[in-house]
């Protein structure tokens, strides 16, 4: 209401109060809402989610890994009692529609309700300020849980047998209870009570069994026992239209980018069906469907693919110095950046592991070979960034490598005046960067180069460098 008037979303399509069958929705017209109907922002809150690459990164630091659930983490909220009209609903007794409705309040927050993660997420890390008093678990709570998922990985079973009772006392405190445990290390199982522990370990022999069942982490395949991430593809019949190439290729979750030279080639044959001005629901031509059906044919053998979890062996010890190397590449259908971590221990033994990588297809628009790599340089520059601020490494070198010297003269030439593109990204990669720590690497060996092209399945098993 404002001024005494009730207003009314006149030309919405679906809350038009005029359309028969439709719920009639008043909204506040203050000064404070002013121009906005339903403001999504002030609805959702401010964002408490732990970011999904760090908390994978943070999971793959140390060999002992374990993963927790908080049951029924929304329902343990509860809704302030002036709020609850808004979450009201109606309920048929015995499910009869024919009998008179009750109408009945929430009195916890919904799953699927847009304010729900952040207003549990607050609830959570409330609950590490009030009630802990244990330096590591508060900054386990606040780091390591995505949303109701906790991922965490230490250097001992020891450890993670402290960290496991810490985070189930502190929570409790809350209201919270943490179940469905799960680790590749035996002795750690053994600590936790059976129905807290994961479903698939309720009826595994711990002392005779040799394999653990495989889990979910956060969406990507964990096989517990080898400590490996795999990737689980069902291939689903799509139409053949370029809806339906989206929908194959965007079931393939992949956050850390370890099949993404594979996924390249499937993207291309969108930007061609784009290029093409093709509707989402015509029929591919003859040329496209060659090659999207071979592609889909190599889509099932990725399930051999098998990536270490940890950046380091077991046995590996106490690291002593940690370097990322960034690595970009460009070609004319995209570009790309790789990023591995290269740990030495005491004893001198160096240990490589691929981190991540992304490529991204090249515009539409016609763009130089130069000036697609210094858009892969750009890339490494931002995924530096992004990875420093997530793992937990101290004392971290980057380096930064390209095939291309004319990004590599960019960089280092102060004096000349660049055209803005250039300009532009050469700030940002300065901003981020020094100069001093971009070096030259010959194309062959460069394993960007894999992800700008693009490789079969078969390809990609076969590439030891990646």
């Amino acid at each position: 209401k404002r001024d005494g008037k009730v207003w009314y979303l006149p030309h919405h399509p679906v809350l038009n109060p005029n359309k028969p069958g439709k719920v009639r929705i008043v909204f506040d017209c203050s000064a404070k809402y002013h121009n906005t109907a339903l403001n999504e922002n002030v609805l959702q809150g401010p964002d408490l989610t732990n970011n999904l690459f760090g908390v994978l990164l943070r999971f793959r630091q140390e060999p002992i890994a374990f993963m927790g659930d908080v049951e029924a983490m929304f329902h343990q909220v509860r809704v302030p009692e002036k709020d609850r009209d808004v979450l009201r609903f109606l309920w048929w007794k015995n499910g009869d529609p024919a009998q008179e409705p009750v109408e009945y309040r929430m009195t916890v927050h919904l799953f699927g309700g847009i304010w729900s993660p952040s207003v549990c997420s607050f609830a959570l890390r409330r609950t590490a300020d009030l009630f802990c008093d244990d330096q590591e678990i508060s900054k386990c709570i606040k780091t390591n849980f995505y949303v109701d998922d906790c991922l965490k990985s230490v250097s001992t079973p020891q450890q993670a047998v402290e960290v496991i009772h810490g985070l189930t006392k502190v929570l409790s405190e809350g209201g919270f209870h943490i179940t469905k445990w799960t680790s590749n290390s035996k002795d750690v199982i053994k600590t936790i009570p059976e129905q807290d522990r994961a479903k698939e370990l309720v009826a595994v022999d711990l002392e005779s069994s040799s394999e653990l069942p495989p889990e979910r982490a956060l969406g990507i395949r964990w096989l517990v026992s080898p400590d490996q991430f795999e990737f689980k593809i069902i291939p689903k019949d799509k139409p053949l239209t370029r809806r339906g190439i989206l929908s194959v290729v965007s079931s393939i979750f992949d956050p850390l980018g370890l099949v993404c030279p594979f996924i390249l080639p499937a993207k291309l044959i969108l930007q061609e069906l784009c290029r093409l001005g093709l509707g989402w629901d015509d029929k591919l031509p003859s040329e496209q469907l060659a090659k999207w059906e071979k592609w889909k044919l190599e889509l099932p053998k990725i399930q051999e693919l098998k990536v270490d979890r940890c950046f380091k062996p077991r046995d590996f010890g106490k690291v002593a110095s940690v370097q990322l190397h960034h690595f970009g590449d460009a070609s004319e259908v995209a570009y790309s950046t790789t990023s591995y971590i290269r740990l030495v221990n005491a004893e001198g033994k160096i240990h490589c592991s691929l981190v991540q990588a992304k490529s991204r297809l090249s515009p539409m628009k016609t763009i130089t070979i130069p000036r697609l790599e210094l858009m892969g340089a750009t890339l490494c520059a931002k995924m530096d960034k992004a990875i420093r601020e997530e793992l937990e490494y101290e004392g971290i070198e980057s380096f930064f490598w390209s095939d291309s010297m004319i990004v590599l003269n960019y960089l280092n030439n102060q004096e000349s005046r660049y055209k803005i593109f250039v300009a532009n990204r050469v700030t940002q990669i300065l901003d981020l960067t020094e100069a001093a720590q971009w070096n030259h690497v010959r194309s062959e060996f460069n394993p960007a180069d894999l992800a700008s092209r693009g490789l079969s399945a078969n390809q990609l098993m076969q590439e030891t460098s990646w």
